[in-house]
């Protein structure tokens, strides 16, 4: 049980845990994860951190798509922002890089998600461990997450 899937039940979301084996390689956690789930990679979404000048944030997008770190800070209403260190993403999160969930996570942080994830009923993010994804409704995760939908890939 990670945190994330204990925020979930705690709040009642509706979720379905998709645990799969953890190999690593080539492919990147999350194509990884739509490769052993068998589901079009358009829907597994990458939880990344922001850092805008000391001001953390959390991106939600795509793992077939790369993060615009100008579109993520007009999201975010900062003046820029820059990939996080990851080891600054891990002490913030509690998670590790390749299994940050945008739930449960140490501190609730500001979230924007990117747009693609309204074409879809349901979408996949990391159950907050390497080799589990979790289903969710992508206005289940808006309106928990208090998160702003916006562009933020390039």
């Amino acid at each position: 049980m990670t945190p994330a899937i204990v925020e979930l039940e705690a709040a009642g979301i509706e979720h379905t845990l998709h645990p799969y084996d953890h190999a690593g390689g080539e492919l990147g956690y999350g194509l990884e994860a739509a490769s052993a789930l068998g589901v079009d990679p358009d829907q597994v979404f990458k939880t990344l951190l922001v850092d805008g000048g000391g001001q953390l944030a959390v991106a939600v997008i795509p793992v077939t798509c790369k993060l615009s770190l100008k579109l993520a800070a007009s999201a975010l209403g900062l003046k820029r922002v820059e990939m996080c260190d990851p080891a600054l993403a891990e002490r913030s999160t509690g998670y590790v890089v390749g299994g940050i969930s945008p739930f449960g996570q140490r501190k609730r942080l500001p979230t924007v998600i990117d747009e693609s994830a309204e074409l879809h009923a349901r979408i996949f993010v990391s159950g907050g461990k390497r080799g589990l994804d979790v289903e969710v409704a992508p206005g289940d995760l808006v309106a928990h997450l208090a998160a702003t939908v916006a562009p933020l890939t390039a």
